[in-house]
């Protein structure tokens, strides 16, 4: 599985990092950064295992910037 994060549109409300702040951290400019993640196509993206809590962070987003793919 993936996460693919488009940081860019991200509002910084911290519902992500409240959700999920093993995988979820607010950064510097006041939006969140997915912890060890890289960049790819203008996005950051994240290999995992388990989804885990980032359904939830993704679900919790209001301009739904995270998304949980199949790898």
């Amino acid at each position: 599985m993936k996460i693919i994060y488009n940081r860019e549109n991200c509002i910084g409300c911290g519902a992500c990092v409240s959700a999920c702040p093993d995988h979820w951290v607010m950064g510097g400019g006041g939006k969140a950064i997915l912890k060890d993640s890289k960049e790819k196509g203008g996005k950051k993206v994240k290999e995992i295992e388990e989804e885990g809590c980032n359904r939830k962070a993704a679900e919790s987003c209001p301009v739904e910037v995270i998304k949980i793919t199949e790898s």
